[in-house]
């Protein structure tokens, strides 16, 4: 049994719960957890444990996640899932989770399409998503379109921001464009499948005809920009390819390539129509994007804006 653990959907599927309420038992500290590389794992013991208390009373067997609390208590909060990985997202968690605030927001640090994929199965409240289409040049719509089909929605900007090379200090190997990194001479350091920069850059090989096997260093992955930098930092690689903060807090030379849209996406429904309101007002309110404008590096002139919008 000590050798034995799940995957938050899998402990889900277990208590016949959707994995949000899973997310907040982990949150409030009732069903214990840890992370392994990208994904939270629970011990089998663990779940015992929770489930022996539950039937005991100690802890309430979630059995519908529409359990209605009286108002005014801790339990009336809402707890809500905000995926990406951007700090930005931190700092909007923070302003939705204000005091006297309904909902208890929860962070899921998965890449712009396996959020979309998340909100389509209705694991995931809030989505920021930047994918870019080389056919339409056009960012996050194309897909969002695509995956939530059947589903209303809002697409609202959060922030724009550079995304560019990391190169080492004073960029030894003269890396300017997307044909130099098939170089026999240069290393390359990937992102995931599904990140927003794994797309730019299968987009942009796709339009400049080149073929990944060219790319030494393509299959290699790391799931975040800082890792990414890293990599080139330390040497083990010689470009990598992300957002133009990160070449800052590493230490790298940023070679700057396009200006991504940062978007984010919320269902419309009846329900969450106060979550929607909330988001907006804090998006567009002075004190959010103050806080924003004080770490640098991002485009606000259009947060806030509707980019997009189902009816």
């Amino acid at each position: 049994m000590s050798d034995i653990s799940y995957t938050t959907e899998e402990i889900a599927a277990i208590l016949k719960v959707s994995k949000l309420t899973v997310y907040d038992l982990i949150k409030k500290g009732e069903l214990p957890a840890y992370r392994v590389g990208r994904q939270m794992r629970i011990d089998a013991q663990d779940l015992e444990v929770y489930k022996t208390r539950a039937k005991k009373g100690a802890a309430a067997t979630p059995h519908s996640d529409k359990t209605k609390h009286a108002p005014g208590t801790a339990s009336s909060t809402r707890p809500i899932i905000i995926c990406g990985q951007d700090i930005s997202l931190d700092i909007l968690t923070k302003h939705i989770e204000k005091p006297g605030s309904s909902y208890r927001p929860l962070r899921s640090y998965v890449g712009s399409l396996n959020g979309l994929l998340s909100m389509y199965k209705g694991e995931a409240d809030i989505v920021s998503t930047h994918l870019w289409d080389g056919d339409t040049d056009e960012y996050n719509v194309p897909y969002i379109r695509k995956i939530l089909v059947g589903h209303r929605y809002l697409v609202v900007n959060l922030l724009c921001r550079r995304v560019g090379f990391y190169v080492k200090k004073d960029n030894p190997k003269k890396i300017e464009n997307w044909a130099d990194i098939t170089r026999k001479d240069i290393r390359f350091v990937n992102r995931e499948k599904g990140s927003g920069a794994r797309v730019l850059l299968d987009e942009q090989l796709r339009l400049h005809d080149i073929r990944i096997w060219d790319i030494s260093g393509y299959e290699r992955e790391e799931t975040n920009h800082l890792a990414v930098a890293g990599a080139v930092a330390s040497g083990e690689a010689d470009v990598g390819l992300g957002i133009e903060k990160a070449s800052y807090i590493v230490g790298v030379d940023f070679i700057p390539l396009t200006e991504e849209r940062y978007d984010l996406v919320i269902l419309k429904s009846e329900e969450n129509e106060s979550l929607r309101e909330l988001l907006l007002n804090t998006l567009r309110s002075s004190t959010f994007q103050h806080e924003l404008a004080t770490i640098g590096g991002y485009d606000l002139s259009s947060t806030g804006t509707i980019i997009y919008e189902t009816y």
